[in-house]
């Protein structure tokens, strides 16, 4: 988070023991969160890892209402978002959530209205509207003459950023995006990720990032949450999860493929800090090592 002190930062959600139980009362009775307490902070940009079935989805959809706690209570800007059922609608203007394959859910006649649904449900019209559809296109790469084809002529990766901008045009103080790079080829992932990164930085929005790719994650955000068995496994920066390495792998998990360079060129005796996870962090501890010295 730019080096600030979390104790510095104001939080955004609160998550406060949170618990959610399906098939209450049947055989299938299972808890996919329990007991999950955690901070999501003012323009952070948060990283969520864990594998299938560890939780991340349920945890996700909790964050703006589409899902209720069995037990505990999720607080937007310091206020229980269950706290007036009636207003909940509300609360997903606020907290915007990107569906995987989100561009399943497109359904307008044209790219325009399918991004103008949103804000449009929020009362916005005429200039208003216009203002907030042709930003959120623009932030997501969308040409002008592209508004109004049909979404369905789109490929893959375009489809997907209509779907996106949807949620953009909402304008909301939280973006969550689940798996958004998902089946895309590297230069579309890549590319949608630049869109994203960029977001942040000129918004300065609060970004959650769900993904499976440690690499991803380990590129983007300033803060990683690890769940497992619907638990939080660990968290802290990026330099400090991959730090534990040999845990994550351990417990079934990954690490970027930099860090298992360094895990593995430490394995063999090198004096490389095994918890880097970038190139660049990577060859500033090769070429001290070269200069017989130690990596700043």
């Amino acid at each position: 988070m730019d080096g600030k002190d979390e104790q510095t930062l104001k939080p955004i959600l609160q998550i406060q023991h949170l618990t959610h139980t399906y098939g209450i009362g049947t055989p299938f009775q299972r808890s996919a969160v329990e007991d999950m307490s955690f901070d999501v902070y003012e323009g952070e940009f948060l990283g969520v890892i864990g594998h299938t079935g560890s939780g991340k989805s349920t945890l996700i959809q909790h964050l703006n209402g589409l899902l209720k706690p069995t037990e505990g209570q999720i607080l937007l800007g310091g206020r229980d978002i269950w706290a007036e059922p009636k207003k909940i609608r509300q609360v997903r203007f606020r907290v915007g959530l990107v569906f995987q394959y989100p561009e399943y859910q497109l359904f307008e006649e044209t790219v325009y209205k399918d991004i103008a649904f949103g804000p449009s449900n929020q009362g916005k019209t005429g200039d208003e509207l216009d203002h907030c559809v042709r930003e959120a296109a623009r932030l997501v790469g969308i040409r002008d003459d592209q508004m109004d084809k049909s979404p369905f002529e789109l490929s893959g990766g375009q489809k997907r950023r209509v779907a996106l901008a949807g949620v953009l045009a909402m304008e909301p103080e939280v973006l969550i995006l689940d798996e958004p790079t998902a089946g895309l080829d590297p230069a579309g992932r890549e590319n949608l990720m630049a869109n994203i990164r960029d977001y942040h930085r000129n918004k300065g929005s609060t970004v959650v990032l769900v993904s499976h790719s440690m690499d991803e994650i380990a590129r983007n955000v300033d803060r990683i949450l690890v769940l497992k068995n619907a638990h939080i496994l660990m968290e802290g920066t990026p330099q400090q999860v991959f730090a534990r390495g040999e845990e994550l792998l351990s417990a079934g998990l990954d690490v970027p493929q930099v860090t298992r360079v360094a895990m593995a060129l430490r394995a063999r005796g090198l004096n490389v800090d095994p918890a880097v996870y970038t190139v660049e962090a990577l060859e500033r501890e090769l070429l001290a090592l070269r200069k017989g010295g130690a990596a700043c």
